[in-house]
């Protein structure tokens, strides 16, 4: 029951507490006609409470609701990150309806609940008020924040390049606030509110709209602010205050203050070739500058994951760019091939100040282009004034080929290999990936670099299930020892081997005794902090993997796969709100991926045990483009079990890709997804064919490999739905065994809920319960929404044990 539903008992004392507050007003309203004000409000009343933040608070019961005539104030006690992040979410449903006009403005401030004259509970105080000067200063679209609220959220990376400084606007009684814009990705509006245009504004405020950085304040001015705001209540709930010294904020944003002064991103380069099959070419030459570049230690070299999306030919901000990047210098140029000739400009940049510091043009022999890279390198390294040893001179002039279309081969391959995990099926990338690295290395047996990208593609394929055979792992170790006799020394070598202990056998010790020598050559390579974050998690070490993996991401902050790892962390720890946040923040960057949309809205299933956000998600994905239903098949088929919907079981095995649900490495074929639908709708004879084929195809994989722990476990719960108890139990144990907690924090963990779900399906109850209590006492993907929802438990349900190791799971 939320807290405005029930009425307010007065109280004899002011009472102040801090609120998040969201204001939205509806723009031309007063010249709708009546019954139009009536079906708008209630429109948009159905798209705010449809919203993820608005449920979320809600659910938790830290949520007022007010209504304000011609919109709404939405009073949130979390975080001043949930007003913000509901504007944005209203935003983008308004693009379904361009009848509607708002703005919104945002404020944390102090307020106190009072009793209206229907005996309801409403607010009151400086926190409301300021809410509605912010929002009061903007237009159609905006979503204008105070300096209050930006300082909070610019504590955090992802929302610093979508805050923009506006400076300030005069508002009733001659008072001044400083307001931000926030705005991204068509959502608000990007244009300077008419209350701050020239001849409007102050003319000490900032000239120019501009991304921030975090916000450092006075504590003395916070105390001042808080006193003031008090004594602002008590006497008149029209005094309004701004919190700090506007000029104290314009020195704290100033653009990229913190960022390194050794730091750089190189864009890639726009192709200016004719032919546009050298559009790999000009992304070669891009890579090899970052190449050589990133073997610098005393610089910050961004990784090429992220700085390829900001395309050539595209218009683009370099200040916002390197503020979002985090970087303090920018290289960018062009290249054209023609006649033998390669022609390549190349421009550095200081994004702090939009300063070129030299441009640079080559046109030369294309025989020379691996020359002319390592001389841009060189100018950089420099220019930047960063210390550069020998070996490392020596490794960025080293020519990787002699051959350009091996080269060619290698980097449209790398690119493939870098982007496989956004790829459906993944399998399909990291093949053609295989295919392409082998032609090059046919072409030229010494490229090093093509047998680096070849062992990472077959390590992919065995270690994610989709090709976890002797066969593959073979293919991988032969791919090695070619790199380690072409570079014995290099950091590429030990950073493959590493990535191949880790994948390939789980070793650990010396996958970490890989790296640190790796990372001797290779400062700048996020990898290094990617697998040591994943060892990390693996061994449990969950504090250590998410301080290394937020190093990968300060390298590669664009790159989407290490923030699902993040985000994948955070699930298994159960802090479901850092989930979000992570997760929102991969949105922010491609906001089309039908399959992070659909695991944004997973999170309410596991946290609070509601389907629907997930359900109307993947509705909307496939009312936007039915082929993409294949990319969320998985999640459609979970959601789909969890409501007992039979119709959306049927759909989502018509898209789910052949390679079947796995459940994080546990390879689950398409013949088991068949069988738990065709079970849920009380088809027992489909059921039983299926987990019988289920059983062939898993038999035949144990049989090659007998210690397969994932492929045991699959095997074991096909033999518990077949009836086949006593195979059953022997299987789901001998997997645990194989891969228990301390050996793997990750698979031990499903793998333990595996047998529970074995002994629960094989009528062994008391069994099930101890090993699902185990299950919940450890960081798992386990949930209490899945405990609450899917089918997989109904054994269980009633008995009065397993009601209280769901509750144990529950949402504080």
């Amino acid at each position: 029951m939320n807290p405005q539903d029930t009425p307010a008992e007065p109280t004899p004392d002011l009472q102040l507490e801090i609120a998040h507050l969201l204001l939205i007003d509806v723009v031309g309203y007063s010249k709708l006609l009546v019954n139009e004000q009536i079906e708008l409000l209630q429109e948009l009343k159905q798209i705010v409470r449809s919203t993820e933040s608005f449920r979320a608070a809600e659910a938790r019961g830290e949520l007022i609701r007010v209504p304000t005539g011609d919109g709404m104030a939405l009073a949130f006690f979390h975080s001043p990150e949930e007003p913000a992040r509901c504007a944005l979410e209203i935003s983008r449903a308004l693009q379904d309806h361009p009848n509607i006009q708002l703005r919104m403005g945002v404020h944390s401030g102090p307020i106190n609940r009072v009793t209206d004259v229907n005996e309801k509970t409403n607010i009151a105080g400086p926190g409301i008020n300021v809410a509605q000067r912010v929002m009061d200063c903007g237009d159609a679209g905006h979503i204008l924040l105070s300096a209050h609220v930006a300082e909070d959220l610019c504590q955090y990376r992802h929302w610093q390049p979508v805050l923009h400084d506006l400076g300030e606007c005069e508002v009733k009684y001659g008072l001044r606030l400083h307001l931000f814009n926030l705005y991204k990705d068509g959502l608000g509006n990007p244009q300077v509110p008419e209350k701050l245009r020239p001849g409007r504004r102050r003319p000490a405020s900032a000239i120019s709209v501009r991304p921030v950085t975090a916000l450092r304040w006075p504590k003395a001015a916070l105390a001042i602010a808080f006193l003031v705001a008090a004594v602002a209540l008590v006497i008149s709930s029209l005094i309004f205050f701004n919190r700090g010294r506007p000029t104290s904020v314009a020195r704290a944003v100033s653009a990229l203050a913190a960022i390194p002064e050794k730091s750089i991103a190189v864009l890639p380069f726009e192709n200016l070739s004719n032919d546009k099959e050298n559009a790999y070419f000009a992304d070669g030459v891009q890579d090899e500058i970052l190449t050589g570049l990133s073997r610098v230690a005393d610089l910050k070299v961004i990784s090429r994951t992220s700085v390829m999306h900001y395309k050539a030919g595209l218009q683009r901000n370099l200040r916002e760019v390197a503020a979002d990047l985090g970087v303090a210098h920018v290289l960018e140029g062009t290249v054209q091939r023609a006649d033998g000739r390669v022609r390549v400009n190349a421009q550095l940049i200081d994004a702090r100040t939009d300063s070129h510091l030299w441009a640079e043009r080559y046109d030369r022999d294309v025989a020379d282009v691996f020359a002319i890279e390592s001389e841009l390198a060189g100018k950089i390294v420099a220019q930047l004034q960063a210390q550069i040893s020998p070996s490392v001179k020596a490794a960025i002039e080293q020519k990787p080929t002699a051959d350009l279309v091996a080269h060619d081969l290698y980097i449209r391959a790398k690119t493939l290999v870098a982007t496989a995990v956004f790829s459906t099926p993944e399998q399909e990338s990291l093949s053609e990936a295989v295919r392409l690295l082998n032609q090059a290395i046919e072409r030229d047996p010494a490229f090093a670099l093509a047998y680096y990208q070849l062992v990472r593609a077959h390590d992919l394929l065995y270690f994610g299930g989709t090709d976890h055979t002797p066969a593959r792992l073979t293919l991988a170790d032969s791919a090695i020892q070619s790199l380690t006799r072409l570079r014995p020394d290099s950091g590429e070598a030990h950073l493959a081997l590493a990535n191949h202990l880790y994948l390939g056998y789980l070793d650990y010790d010396h996958a970490r005794e890989e790296l640190k020598l790796a990372q001797q050559s290779l400062p700048n390579d996020p990898l290094v902090f990617e697998i040591l974050g994943y060892i990390d998690r693996r061994q449990g070490r969950w504090t250590e993997s998410t301080k290394n993996l937020e190093r990968a991401i300060e390298l590669d902050p664009q790159n989407r796969g290490f923030l699902k790892q993040l985000a994948d962390s955070y699930v298994c720890l159960r802090q479901y709100a850092d989930a979000e946040r992570v997760l929102d923040r991969v949105i922010a960057l491609a906001p089309k991926d039908s399959s992070m949309r659909a695991y944004r809205a997973s999170i309410e299933l596991e946290w609070h045990a509601d389907p629907h956000p997930l359900s109307s998600t993947i509705r909307a994905i496939i009312a936007e483009d039915s082929r993409e239903a294949q990319n969320i098949a998985e999640l459609w088929l979970k959601v789909s079990l969890c409501e007992r919907d039979f119709d959306g079981a049927r759909r989502a095995l018509a898209a789910l890709p052949i390679a079947g649900c796995y459940y994080d490495t546990i390879p689950f074929p398409r013949s088991w997804c068949e069988g738990v639908a065709a079970r849920m709708r009380g088809d027992t004879a489909a059921a039983h064919a299926a987990f019988a084929k289920t059983r062939a195809e898993t038999a035949k994989l144990i049989a090659d490999q007998p210690d397969y722990a994932e492929a045991l476990c699959v095997l074991g719960m096909a033999d518990a739905a077949l009836g086949n108890k006593e195979d059953a139990i022997r299987e789901g144990r001998r997997a645990v065994e194989l891969t228990p907690v301390s050996k793997n924090a990750i698979a031990g963990p499903s793998l333990i809920e595996c047998l529970a779900l074995i002994d629960a399906w094989t009528g062994e109850k008391d069994l099930a319960l101890h090993q699902l209590a185990v299950a919940v006492s450890t960081p798992g993907f386990l949930s209490y929404g899945e405990l609450r929802l899917h089918p997989y438990w109904d054994p269980l349900r009633g008995d009065p044990r397993f009601e209280k190791i769901v509750a144990s799971l529950a949402p504080k």
